[in-house]
């Protein structure tokens, strides 16, 4: 598996990624008005990793860089539990150049678990428009 900084070419891919991962983990949520765009919108001014294997995209993370902070990591559910997610985002933690900082739905158990697991750890509660959610600081080793 290689991680490689995104190129407009997969644009159409990790749409529909986007739109299929959400629709597979945020069960909860009504996704009717769900589109494919809404990719564009949530990576825009963020720097794009995809994870890639025999020429299968299997997923993406997304990191506003400036803030040391994890926007979007979804993997295709068909590659789920292979490694993707934690390839990604051992990734991701690389490019953090000081405590990096994530947002994860309430509900979303197994992302909760998927980080804690990876050594991120609840720092305070909020509300978005898709819920409540934890804010999750991962602290840099030295």
């Amino acid at each position: 598996m290689i991680i490689r900084r995104w190129q407009e070419s997969d644009r159409p891919f990790l749409r529909t990624l986007y739109l299929r991962a959400r629709k597979s983990s945020w069960t909860w949520l009504d996704s009717s008005a769900w589109q494919l765009e809404d990719f564009d919108a949530v990576t825009l001014g963020e720097a794009i990793w995809v994870a890639e294997e025999d020429g299968h995209r299997m997923g993406f993370a997304s990191v506003y860089e400036n803030d040391n902070f994890l926007h979007n990591l979804f993997v295709d559910p068909d590659f789920q539990g292979r490694g993707v997610g934690s390839a990604l985002l051992k990734h991701a933690q690389s490019t953090f150049t000081h405590t990096g900082a994530l947002k994860c739905l309430s509900l979303n158990e197994g992302a909760l678990k998927f980080y804690q697991r990876h050594g991120w750890h609840v720092e305070a509660q909020g509300v978005s428009p898709q819920g409540d959610y934890l804010l999750m600081h991962y602290v840099l080793k030295p």
